[in-house]
C-alpha cells in the first residue's frame, strides 16, 4: 500500500505537470507520513542530501562554463573546428558536434552546452540552409556527450552517491566513451546532411587558417589540460579544480581577451546561481524520495527478483538498458540516479560489475535521455533557441539515438573503453 502511494502519487503529479523536484519531495513526504516514520526526517533528508563537500563542485563548474561562454572562447573554438572540418555540405553540422565536445571539457552540463552552442552555431547554420529541427536535434545530441567528458556534473553526482567510484576515477573513465560518442554522432549527422543536401548555401566560404585558429583556441583548450593534469598529478581535488577553472576563465575573459568587464560579473554569478539552485533543489528533494525508498524496504524485493529472474548477467544488463531508455525519456539524470541507484547498485554488486564502468553506462543512458522526447532537456533548450517544436525533430533525432545506443553496447561489450584510462592514470 505504501509503495503504491509512493510511486502512484509521484506519477500522478508528473502527469499533472508538477515540477519533478516537487513531485519527488511531496511523494516521499506523503509515504513517510503515511508510514508514521516521522515527518521530522524530511528536512533532515533535504539537508543531508546536499550537505556533501563534493557537491560544491557543481556551482563552480557551472560558473566556469558561464565565464568561458561569455569570454568568447566558444567563437574561437568554432573557428578552430572550421579550420579542421572545412566548409561544404554537412560541414557546419559536424563543426557543431566538435565544438560541443570541446566545450564539454569546461562546463559538463548538457543543457548549458546546448544553449552555448546554439547561440554560436544556430544563426550560421540557418543561413546555410539547415532546417531548424535538424539543427536542434544535432546540437542537443552533441551536448549530451558532455555529461561524460570531464568535468561532468552527472559523474560528480554519481560519485557522491556511490563512494566506491571516486570522482577522479569517474572523470578518467568518461574520457574515451564520451569522445567515442561524440565522434560516432558525426556519422549520422554528416550522412543526413549529405542525403538531404543541407548546408550548401555557405559552402563557398574560405576555410580559416589552421595554425592561426589553433593558436587563438589554445588558451581555451588549455583549460582541459589544467583540470585533468592537476587531478592526475594530485595537485588539487575535483572541487579545487572547479575553482581553478573559474579563476582561469576570469583570467582569460578579463585580462587576456578583455571581453568580460567587472559589471558583467554580477549577471554571470546570478545565471550560475540559478542553474546551480535548480540542480541542487532536485538533489535535495529527490533525497526525500530516496530516503523513503530505502527506509520502507521497497528496493530490496525488486532487486532480488531481478537477480533471481533467470535472465543471466547479460539478460539483466539488457533489461536495465531498456528500463533506463524508457525512464530517461521522462526523468532528468539527477532524479534517475537518486531514485534508481538504490536498486541498481545491489544488482551491480551481485554480478561483481565494476562500479566505475557501471556508472559510465548509466551516464551514457542518461545522455540518451537528454535528447530523446518527451523529457529531453537538451532538446527543449535547443528547440527554444532555434524556434522549432520538439515534435518536428522526431524525424532527425532518431538517427543520433541509434548511434548513441550502439556506443552503449560497445562499452558494455568492451569494458576497457571505460576502465583503461583510470588504470593508466592511476585512479
Amino acid at each position: 500500500m505504501i509503495t503504491t502511494l509512493l510511486f502512484g502519487s509521484f506519477l500522478v503529479m508528473m502527469v499533472l505537470g508538477v515540477p519533478i523536484a516537487a513531485a519527488l519531495g511531496l511523494a516521499g513526504t506523503a509515504a513517510i507520513a503515511f508510514a508514521h516514520l516521522g515527518v521530522i526526517s524530511v528536512p533532515t533528508s533535504v539537508y543531508t542530501g546536499i550537505a556533501k563537500y563534493p557537491l560544491l563542485t557543481i556551482p563552480m563548474f557551472v560558473l566556469a562554463g558561464t565565464i568561458f561562454d561569455r569570454s568568447g572562447v566558444a567563437q574561437k573554438l568554432v573557428r578552430f573546428a572550421t579550420a579542421i572540418v572545412g566548409q561544404g555540405k554537412g560541414a557546419l553540422a559536424v563543426i557543431a558536434v566538435v565544438v560541443a565536445m570541446m566545450m564539454g571539457g569546461i562546463s559538463g552540463s548538457g543543457p548549458a552546452i546546448a544553449a552555448a552552442v546554439c547561440g554560436v552555431m544556430a544563426p550560421s547554420m540557418i543561413r546555410a540552409g539547415y532546417p531548424r529541427p535538424y539543427i536542434a536535434s544535432v546540437i542537443a545530441a552533441a551536448a549530451a556527450t558532455d555529461i561524460l567528458i570531464p568535468p561532468s556534473v552527472a559523474l560528480i553526482i554519481y560519485s557522491v552517491l556511490v563512494p566506491a567510484a571516486p570522482t577522479t576515477s569517474m572523470f578518467a573513465a568518461g574520457i574515451i566513451p564520451g569522445t567515442l560518442a561524440g565522434l560516432a554522432l558525426i556519422i549520422p549527422v554528416f550522412w543526413l546532411a549529405r542525403k538531404h543536401n543541407l548546408g550548401s548555401k555557405l559552402s563557398h566560404e574560405p576555410r580559416p587558417p589552421f595554425w592561426r585558429s589553433l593558436w587563438d583556441a589554445s588558451l581555451g583548450l588549455f583549460a582541459k589540460v589544467i583540470i585533468l593534469g592537476g587531478l592526475r598529478l594530485g595537485i588539487f581535488t575535483p572541487t579545487e579544480a572547479a575553482v581553478i577553472a573559474v579563476a582561469y576563465g576570469l583570467l582569460l575573459g578579463m585580462v587576456v581577451y578583455r571581453t568580460i568587464r567587472f559589471r558583467d560579473l554580477y549577471s554571470m554569478l546570478v545565471e550560475a546561481a540559478e542553474i546551480s539552485a535548480i540542480i541542487l533543489t532536485v538533489i535535495a528533494l529527490a533525497s526525500v524520495f530516496g530516503w523513503a525508498l530505502s527506509t520502507l524496504s521497497v528496493i530490496d524485493p525488486i532487486a532480488d527478483a531481478i537477480i533471481h529472474s533467470g535472465l543471466g548477467e547479460y539478460g539483466v544488463m539488457a533489461l536495465l538498458v531498456v528500463l533506463l531508455t524508457i525512464v530517461g525519456t521522462f526523468l532528468d539524470g539527477i532524479s534517475i540516479f537518486i531514485i534508481l541507484l538504490p536498486l541498481l547498485i545491489p544488482i551491480a554488486t551481485a554480478y561483481k560489475w565494476d562500479l566505475t564502468w557501471f556508472g559510465v553506462i548509466l551516464t551514457l543512458m542518461i545522455a540518451v535521455g537528454q535528447f530523446t522526447p518527451p523529457m529531453a532537456v537538451n532538446l527543449m533548450v535547443a528547440c527554444r533557441m532555434t524556434g522549432c517544436t520538439m515534435e518536428s525533430t522526431l524525424r532527425w533525432v532518431m538517427w543520433p539515438l541509434v548511434t548513441m545506443l550502439l556506443v552503449v553496447v560497445a562499452v558494455i561489450v568492451w569494458p576497457d573503453l571505460a576502465l583503461w584510462m583510470p588504470r593508466q592514470m592511476g585512479f
